[in-house]
């Protein structure tokens, strides 16, 4: 059965501990977990958070977008040395939390722009610093999930094509796909192909709206993306992921500049019901 979660990115860019009541409304609003940004690891309150998940009997997911500071994929060993650190510490918190899963742009500096595509050495870079986070993870049981974003944000890595073949060459068992509507509507020809090209490697899904307002709202084919999501047999989350101008420097990554629905709560309350209804539908949940 399928599980509803929402990024705390449409409430804060920091989770610290006066983050910590979004658990409470997640739950309120209707969810089973939320997707928590790991930003500054200092800022998180371990022992408060993991009692409020428990306490609302709320999971939660690690979402990372890694720094230039933290790139993968630098000719810099210190730097890929950082990244490294900062993912295994990333993993660490994530399962004292009690969580199974660390996504997103995992594989290099999210909003790193080079003017030219990838080449052959840093591919091998990410591979090679994944292939050790991988190992890693396994003693925490955690998953990673590789999400392929816009050429916008990334030079690196733009469709579930490429994000199956990193995993591939990866090769560890608890290196997964991570798939987002919003990107998948901008770098992919259709919404049902590349599921079914994840398969059983998709991990975790982002449902949004092809402008990150209200799912259900824009000209995202919902009906294909939860067709393929069937035919996989897909069992695990289906979180909205939103931004607002007022969180400043997530809006400043993600070019929001406008805001995207009447409020914030407009976006995880009636997205949730519209998701929900679809899953329904073709899911059974």
């Amino acid at each position: 059965m399928v599980k509803f979660g929402i990024h705390l990115f449409l409430w804060t860019e920091i989770f610290d501990e006066a983050a910590i009541p979004l658990i409470r409304k997640a739950k309120r609003l209707g969810y089973d977990g939320v997707e928590i940004p790991l930003r500054r690891l200092d800022l998180i309150d371990i022992e408060k958070t993991r009692r409020e998940l428990e306490g609302q009997n709320m999971e939660c997911i690690g979402s990372v977008g890694l720094s230039l500071e933290h790139d993968l994929t630098s000719d810099d060993e210190e730097t890929r040395r950082r990244g490294i650190e900062w993912m295994k510490r990333c993993v660490r918190i994530t399962s004292e939390l009690g969580g199974d899963l660390v996504c997103g742009v995992i594989y290099t500096a999210w909003g790193k722009i080079t003017g030219r595509w990838r080449t052959e050495d840093e591919w091998r870079r990410s591979v090679d610093a994944l292939k050790e986070i991988c190992r890693f993870a396994r003693d925490y049981d955690v998953t990673l999930g590789i999400e392929p974003v816009n050429r916008f944000e990334t030079y690196f890595l733009n469709t579930a094509s490429d994000a199956v073949r990193l995993a591939r060459d990866i090769g560890e068992p608890n290196i997964k796909v991570h798939l987002d509507t919003f990107h998948m509507n901008i770098e992919e020809k259709n919404f049902y192909d590349p599921i079914k090209r994840a398969g059983d490697l998709l991990w975790h899904m982002h449902c949004c709206e092809n402008d990150r307002g209200i799912p259900g709202t824009g000209h995202v084919n919902w009906d294909e993306v939860f067709q393929a999501l069937s035919e996989i047999g897909y069992n695990r989350w289906l979180v909205i992921e939103s931004f607002t101008p007022e969180i400043m420097e997530v809006a400043a990554s993600t070019a929001t500049w406008r805001e995207l629905a009447p409020s914030t709560d407009a976006i995880a309350k009636d997205g949730l019901e519209f998701i929900r209804a679809k899953a329904r539908e073709f899911l059974g949940d």
